[in-house]
């Protein structure tokens, strides 16, 4: 599996899946999500209302309709409170169910964003270091992924992934 990292409109990626960093309802938000659903168009939004929210750490799929993209996982990261509430635990979850739902669909490149680290407030070092960490311990049962792309809106962000990768 190549791993690499770049600055960029995730929203822009002609991919398998890109991850979207939604909120529990999938209905739309700010940031990333609200990025990926202008982007995609009213479609995905249609969609989204099918699936009945999605918990925190969890992760679920729909078609990427007007984004470059075949694929939107979308997935719930965690509200940071201050490390000691299953925190890294959950955003760790939000990489792993991501994962292997590309595996399960078959999709052999897909790029995450920074999850939780916009107004969720994580600390986008720590984020980083679990998005990486929980990427490669997930390369083994996840053999159809072959390119992961960590996707930075930030300079900062991409600069923590650089030196992890």
């Amino acid at each position: 599996m190549r791993l690499s990292a770049c600055q960029a409109d995730i929203t822009t990626l002609a991919i398998d899946a890109i991850v979207n960093a939604a909120n529990t309802s999938l209905l739309g938000g700010g940031g990333v999500d609200g990025a990926i659903h202008r982007s995609a168009g009213p479609e995905l939004v249609a969609e989204c209302r099918m699936l009945n929210g999605c918990k925190t750490g969890q992760a679920k799929i729909t078609r990427g309709y007007h984004l470059p993209a075949r694929h939107v996982i979308h997935t719930v990261g965690p509200v940071w409170q201050d490390g000691l509430h299953g925190e890294p635990e959950l955003l760790a979850a939000c990489y792993r169910n991501s994962m292997l739902l590309a595996q399960q669909h078959g999709l052999a490149r897909i790029a995450f964003p920074a999850i939780s680290t916009g107004v969720y407030r994580y600390p986008p070092q720590d984020a980083a270091h679990i998005a990486v960490a929980t990427v490669k311990a997930c390369a083994a049962e996840c053999p159809a992924v072959e390119e992961v792309i960590f996707c930075c809106f930030m300079d900062r962000d991409l600069a923590f992934y650089q030196e992890l990768l």
